[in-house]
């Protein structure tokens, strides 16, 4: 300690003890002042100059302060006005702890002469602190079978605030099994006790959950929690209660050893050993334990012996249940030995036909029989056949069954049947027994032989070797055997003139045909008949179909010269005046081919000339025409050769001979001769028979050209008659002539033979020009401006 500090702690202890010896001088009563706790600093308590009777002059004159008795300044004295000022906050908990009431005492003390005044300072508690439990959570233990009104102490809570600001009362919640006492304790602190208001069962509620409350007196009040865990100790108050008191049981007779029966269940709502379950057979006789095992811990029931419908139908098992304290129950097991389908249904044929005809319907087929061992669901029986064949079942006399035919039958859409006889009895499982049985459908002629084609068009050349195959016809029918064999045959012709039978024949077995003779296409073009197919059956049926020939034609007939006219007569001698222009129509060779086709098409040309270049053949129609002009120095007799030639293969012609005689003009008539064309003029008489000579010439050309046409037309009269089928047309080529298919010429010609007798000795034969129709003219008049030279053939 420095010297200076200890004076003022010797006046201290000097004025202490004046203070106990000189009572005189100390005020007998003592001042008491408060303050609640926690208010700030500076804040006016109160004034001490009217309580110690002196000015406020004299306070400040004297040296007034303020001594707390452990000499902390918890306030001052204000000397110039008398006031006491809070030096700092006051924590009343701090301060005095749990003491009630909080009191600090302090003097006034005034110098010259020495006077001080006692006073106390009352520090009021506020409610500054809530309840608090030191533990959050509290675990009590408590038997299920503890009486009600029993109590169980609770931790309290510590509140640091005194008097009403401290813990009042306690509360608890949820309270269906409890409230809570709130006691006084010896300190004046309270305390919660747990009452028990109804009794508890672990089994229903194991465990409650309940939260307290600690609530002061403050305003407002303060609350603190706590939660209080309360677990329910088990008692064995429960003995074992069985699921179900009865267990129906069915097991079948050829269940394995092992298989499970059953597995009962008991349950304990104890716990621990209280809870803990344990089987066994209840006053089970000898039969039962040697058939029948139990598990003690799982309550399962096994098989360990062979059941038997036949020996025992049911069981009756009785089994207990114990805890381990001694309680125990009981079921009872009913076992039901079930009967197994072990008996397959037998089926037995009594009658079977194998084979049913057609078109017949409802045929019975097979008479059957059906029985079942079993017994019950076991022994009953259904039949049935499959749905896709055209059979129905039929129930006869008891177990008796019929397979019936739907309908009649087509053996052509299926000529037999496998038919499916299948017996269920209705155990469980079910078992089955089936029996195959197949039924052929014997055949019925009812199918007329069928051509492969309603008509059959054949073609063949002619000129054909005899007895050539020409085509087949082919007829099928869907019977079998007898029925479906088929013969062919050749039908009367609808014309009786026809000789078909001497043309074509036909193998009656595979209906082959055959020409019998050579084909003459100009004869006979298309020949039409019809065939007939035939079956074996009984009756028999039958079918036709037509046929038609074509004959083809072949190139087998050469060109025909009809002008002019090649018989070895005076030949033909054309007049051509030496004035002609070029392209003079000088004569026109004509022609016909008795083929058709481009066998027919006809074209011409000039082999031999006397003068080369002087004449032209048009390869079209034959026309010879002068190529140039004339002139004195050109002979005047001239030799023509004109081949004809048709298009087909081989290549066939005919050639003719022209003389054409050039003449100053027609005045005089000029007969060529071949032997003495010089010589002079003959007597009369000769010029008579030259004029009956080419009269008969004419004649016989015209007639025979009559004929020719009346031939033609008869013979397509007759081909129309039977086939009536034309030729077809072709395109021709430009260079050849247009036959028609008859063969005759494709224009109509007219001839002039002009005979004139005059005083002359000679006459005159002309062919003058073909006549057709103006636009024919036209048209030729067209070509023959156009085309004049290109026409021309030249050798």
């Amino acid at each position: 300690m420095e010297p200076g500090e200890g004076i003022p702690q010797q006046i201290r202890q000097v004025f202490l003890f004046f203070v106990c010896l000189g009572g005189s001088l100390v005020c007998s009563d003592t001042r008491r002042y408060s303050v609640a706790e926690e208010t700030e600093t500076g804040s006016f308590i109160a004034n001490v100059v009217k309580d110690i009777g002196s000015s406020v002059e004299d306070l400040a004159a004297r040296g007034a302060r303020v001594i707390f008795d452990d000499y902390k300044p918890y306030m001052w004295l204000d000397q110039q006005t008398g006031n006491l000022l809070l030096n700092e906050q006051l924590d009343r908990e701090a301060l005095c702890d749990l003491t009630e009431p909080c009191i600090l005492h302090f003097q006034v003390l005034l110098e010259n002469p020495l006077q001080f005044f006692r006073a106390e300072l009352w520090v009021r508690d506020i409610n500054d602190h809530t309840p608090t439990f030191l533990d959050k959570e509290m675990i009590l233990q408590i038997l299920e079978n503890t009486l009600p009104g029993t109590v169980f102490p609770l931790k309290k809570a510590q509140d640091l605030d005194v008097g009403i600001n401290n813990i009042q009362n306690y509360t608890i919640y949820p309270n269906s099994h409890f409230h809570v006492l709130t006691r006084n304790g010896s300190e004046g602190r309270k305390y919660p006790e747990l009452v028990l208001d109804k009794a508890l069962d672990r089994e229903e509620q194991p465990e409650h959950r309940l939260t307290l409350v600690a609530v002061d007196g403050g305003a407002p009040p303060q609350t603190g929690t706590a939660l209080v865990l309360i677990d329910v100790l088990d008692t064995n108050d429960n003995a074992p209660e069985f699921v179900q008191p009865l267990y129906p049981v069915q097991m079948l007779e050829n269940s394995p050893l092992g298989s499970l029966v059953v597995t009962v269940s008991a349950k304990d709502l104890d716990t621990g050993i209280n809870g803990k379950v344990f089987y066994s057979f209840f006053n089970g006789d000898e039969e039962i334990t040697r058939t029948f095992a139990l598990n003690e811990l799982t309550g399962e029931v096994k098989i360990i012996r062979r059941l038997d419908f036949e020996k025992i139908v049911s069981y009756e098992v009785d089994i207990k249940a114990s805890d381990g304290a001694g309680l125990s129950g009981k079921c009872t097991v009913i076992i039901q030995v079930v009967d197994i389908n072990d008996n397959t249904p037998e089926l037995t044929i009594a009658s079977l036909i194998s084979s049913i005809p057609e078109n017949f319907p409802e045929t019975p087929v097979a008479l059957f029989s059906v029985q079942d061992r079993d017994s019950g669901e076991n022994g009953r029986m259904v039949c049935s056949i499959q749905e896709d064949v055209p059979f129905t079942l039929k129930p006869s006399v008891e177990n008796f069954y019929k397979v019936v035919t739907e309908g009649a039958l087509d053996r052509e859409s299926r000529a037999e049947y496998n038919i499916t006889i299948t017996v269920t009895d209705l155990g469980t499982p079910r078992l089955t027994t089936q029996h195959n049985i197949t039924v052929l459908v014997s055949d019925v002629n009812d199918n007329a032989p069928a051509f492969t084609q309603t008509s059959y068009t054949l073609f063949v050349r002619e000129n054909n070797s005899p007895a050539l195959h020409i085509g087949s016809v082919s007829a099928t029918d869907a019977d079998a055997g007898a029925n479906a064999q088929v013969t062919y045959s050749l039908l009367p012709p609808q014309d009786p003139q026809l000789p078909l039978a001497s043309l074509v024949s036909i193998n009656a077995d595979n209906g082959q045909l055959f020409a019998l003779r050579a084909l003459d296409y100009e004869a006979l073009q298309a020949l039409e008949f019809r065939v007939g197919a035939t079956d074996r059956g009984s009756p028999a049926l039958s079918s036709q179909a037509l046929v038609r020939v074509l004959v083809l034609d072949a190139n087998d007939n050469s060109p025909f010269v009809l002008y002019p006219l090649q018989n070895g007569s005076a030949p033909c001698t054309e007049l051509v005046p030496r004035a002609a222009e070029p392209g003079y129509l000088v004569s026109k060779v004509v022609a016909v081919d008795g083929d058709s086709g481009q066998n027919a098409w006809l074209s011409y040309q000039l082999l031999k000339a006397t003068e080369p270049g002087l004449f032209g053949v048009w390869a079209h129609n034959g026309e010879v025409r002068t190529a140039r002009l004339l002139s004195e120095r050109d002979a005047a007799k001239h030799r023509l050769v004109v081949q004809v030639r048709d298009n087909g293969e081989p290549l066939l012609s005919a050639s003719v001979t022209l003389h054409v005689l050039l003449v100053d003009g027609f005045s005089q008539p000029y007969l060529p001769l071949p032997e003495a064309a010089s010589e002079p003029a003959q007597a009369d008489p000769l010029t008579v028979y030259l004029v009956v000579a080419l009269a008969s010439v004419s004649s016989l050309f015209l007639f025979s050209v009559l004929a020719f046409i009346a031939v033609r037309l008869c013979r397509r009269g007759r081909a129309a008659s039977v086939g009536g089928y034309p030729v077809p047309e072709g395109h021709f080529p430009g260079h050849l002539v247009d036959v028609s298919g008859s063969g005759t010429l494709s224009q109509i010609y007219q001839y002039e033979v002009c005979l004139r007798g005059d005083s002359g000795t000679a006459s005159e034969f002309k062919f003058l020009k073909s006549v057709a129709s103006n636009h024919q003219e036209s048209m030729n008049e067209v070509e023959e401006n156009s085309n004049f030279i290109n026409g021309f053939g030249f050798n």
